[in-house]
């Protein structure tokens, strides 16, 4: 989104939250400030969900980025959990 002036930006702030708040919900934990590579990665998702929402989109969100999610998803298992599966 190449947006040049500051009249959306409590919108996109509005948007980024709400994004941030579903991603951790379908994924899991990460930090949208941490430099780890599941951070990187959920904060990508974050970005891109916003992005489908702002362009009245989401719809398409989850079929476009299954396979990110779900890898996202699995990474953030924590490793007691994974241990019990087995």
């Amino acid at each position: 989104m190449h947006i040049s002036h500051t009249s959306e930006d409590d919108n996109l702030k509005r948007l980024l939250s709400f994004s941030a708040i579903a991603i951790k919900s379908s994924c899991g934990e990460f930090d949208i400030y941490g430099e780890k590579d599941t951070d990187v990665r959920g904060k990508e998702l974050v970005f891109e969900r916003t992005r489908y929402v702002y362009n009245d989109a989401l719809e398409y969100f989850e079929d476009n980025f299954l396979s990110q999610i779900t890898s996202l998803g699995i990474s953030l298992i924590p490793e007691s959990d994974e241990d019990a599966t087995i």
